[in-house]
């Protein structure tokens, strides 16, 4: 990684990190996460999801989630490696970073998410709390699907 890498927002109210390992191939675990088209096909919590052009840092998708209609844009993208989108929904400004790594045919994802904004200002308790479910779920249906093929 570069020194100019995309991170979260250190200073936002709500920031969580979490990390998995999955027991399948990388090429099939990033194929699966960067397949933005079709992750309402494995993620019960996406209802639909649609990139604009094809994946590289600068393109946007929309996508509904929880009710929220965000439209996120790629910041970095290092394919098998890294993607970070972030964009804001309903007030909160949101930065994703996920990063991958395959050892001894063992893939661990880093996932880390900030929210900063009013709402989150408001209720920095409940909305972390909310931003550690939702990404705690994303994590487990990532591995339940990577493992399942």
């Amino acid at each position: 990684m570069t020194e100019h890498t995309v991170t979260v927002d250190e200073n936002a109210p709500a920031v969580v990190r979490l990390t998995t390992t999955i027991h399948a191939p990388l090429h099939v675990v990033w194929a699966l996460h960067t397949a933005i088209d079709s992750w309402a096909t494995w993620n019960p919590d996406i209802d639909r999801a649609r990139l604009d052009g094809p994946l590289a840092a600068g393109a946007s998708f929309r996508w509904l989630t929880h009710g929220l209609d965000i439209t996120s844009t790629v910041r970095e993208l290092v394919p098998g490696v890294r993607i970070v989108w972030g964009g804001p929904a309903a007030g909160i400004d949101g930065v994703h970073v996920w990063t991958f790594q395959e050892s001894a045919g063992v893939v661990t994802v880093h996932t880390e998410e900030s929210w900063s904004g009013a709402p989150v200002e408001a209720r920095p308790v409940e909305l972390t709390a909310a931003l550690r479910a939702s990404l705690e779920s994303w994590l487990g249906h990532l591995k339940a699907e990577a493992e399942r093929r």
